[in-house]
C-alpha cells in the first residue's frame, strides 16, 4: 500500500501561513530535500485553498507550481470547485473513501500538500502515514495553524532529523508506534 506523507513548511510556532495567507517566510534558497522527496512520490493530494494558491503562484512563474516538481497525478479535494486544470482529478464527494482507494492503487507514495482542513480530516481517519515538516526558524505569532484540536493523542516516531545552516530543521516522523 502506498504511504500518504504530509510534507510542508511550518513555522516554529506551528503556522503554515501568515494571518493574510502569506508564505513569504518560506526559505527558497536551496533544495531542502525536495529533490530526494520527489523520487518517492508520484501523486499529490491538495485541498481547494492550497490548489488555488498554487495556481496563482504558477500563473506568475511560467506554470511551475513547486520548483523542481516532476509531473505527478494531482488530486484536488473540494466540495465547491466545479473544474480543475487539465490533467488534475477533482474529488468532490466522499473524499475519505476515495483517498483510501487511491492509497490502495499501485504506485509510489502520495504527497499530502495541504491544506489544514484536508490534513485534519485525513489524520482523524488514520490515513496519514508520515509527517515531513520543514520547520522554519521564525515565530509568526498568528496565522493558520497546521494542527487543529484533536479528541485523541496521535503517537509518532522520529525517522529523521536534518539541520541546515539556514536554521531550517527537517523532521520526518512515522505516525503510530
Amino acid at each position: 500500500m502506498r504511504k500518504l506523507i504530509l510534507g510542508l513548511a511550518i513555522t516554529l510556532d506551528g503556522y503554515i501561513e501568515g494571518p493574510n495567507g502569506e508564505y513569504d517566510w518560506c526559505f527558497t534558497d536551496q533544495d531542502y530535500g525536495l529533490k530526494e522527496f520527489f523520487t518517492r512520490v508520484d501523486a499529490i493530494f491538495i485541498g481547494r485553498k492550497s490548489y488555488e494558491m498554487l495556481q496563482q503562484y504558477a500563473d506568475s512563474n511560467n506554470g511551475e507550481t513547486v520548483p523542481g516538481m516532476p509531473a505527478m497525478t494531482e488530486y484536488i479535494f473540494s466540495r465547491t470547485l466545479t473544474s480543475v486544470k487539465k490533467g488534475a482529478v477533482l474529488i468532490s464527494e466522499d473524499s475519505i473513501t476515495v483517498a483510501r482507494r487511491i492509497r490502495e492503487q499501485p504506485g509510489k507514495d502520495i504527497w499530502l500538500y495541504g491544506g489544514a482542513s484536508l490534513t485534519d480530516a485525513l489524520l482523524k481517519e488514520g490515513l496519514v502515514d508520515e509527517l515531513w515538516l520543514s520547520v522554519h526558524p521564525i515565530l509568526l505569532g498568528s496565522g493558520k495553524p497546521l494542527f487543529r484540536e484533536n479528541d485523541s493523542r496521535i503517537p509518532i516516531s522520529l525517522l529523521e532529523c536534518k539541520t541546515y545552516e539556514s536554521g531550517l530543521v527537517s523532521l520526518r516522523y512515522r505516525i503510530g508506534k
